[in-house]
């Protein structure tokens, strides 16, 4: 499976629900080791460095993605909250936060692994008392897990991303119908 992290949600605390994939069959996890979590930091935009993390950190990370998809899912199915899922929540949102700073290059965020992890956690907070909550859905795929933003018009997606997902679904429903479609050759 592709090492890249994905993100296709539509917000930053989504995408890293997310990198748990396939919850229900194979479970493929993506944070294994403090630098494959670090690059997940990376390539999401939230900073631009990071330190070394630990494994201490990669432990605190998925407890926190665990809390932040319980927590999206009592919301997506208007569940009231799991109260320790909260608890953990509260508790990484707490912490202090990666602060960009304004450098003769421009902005530059250099963070932590803790920094980056609260902020993550205030950032799950945000979207889940926000606007947003109403857009909440999960991936048509039966394979996927991701929750996504659906802000589409008529809030028709269906899935996570067609290149991720969409385009998996649509071939196989071709490839179903081809072989029940008779021939034309032989009429």
């Amino acid at each position: 499976m592709n090492l890249d992290h994905v993100f296709v949600c539509g917000h930053p605390a989504l995408d890293f629900a997310a990198t748990l994939r396939a919850r229900r069959s194979i479970r493929f996890e993506m944070f294994v080791t403090p630098d494959r979590l670090n690059a997940w930091y990376l390539e999401s935009g939230l900073v631009d460095t990071i330190t070394p993390g630990e494994p201490d950190d990669v432990r605190a990370a998925i407890a926190l993605r665990e809390a932040v998809y319980r927590l999206v899912t009592d919301r997506r199915l208007g569940e009231d909250f799991d109260r320790q899922a909260l608890a953990v929540l509260n508790a990484a949102a707490r912490q202090v936060p990666v602060t960009p700073q304004l450098t003769l290059a421009g902005r530059h965020t250099d963070a932590t692994p803790q920094q980056a992890l609260a902020t993550v956690a205030r950032q799950a907070v945000e979207l889940l008392s926000g606007p947003d909550v109403p857009l909440l859905k999960e991936c048509g795929n039966p394979e996927c897990t991701r929750v996504y933003i659906d802000r589409s018009r008529g809030m028709r997606r269906q899935w996570c991303g067609m290149e991720s997902c969409g385009n998996k679904i649509k071939a196989a429903a071709y490839r179903a119908r081809k072989k029940t479609t008779p021939t034309a050759a032989g009429s």
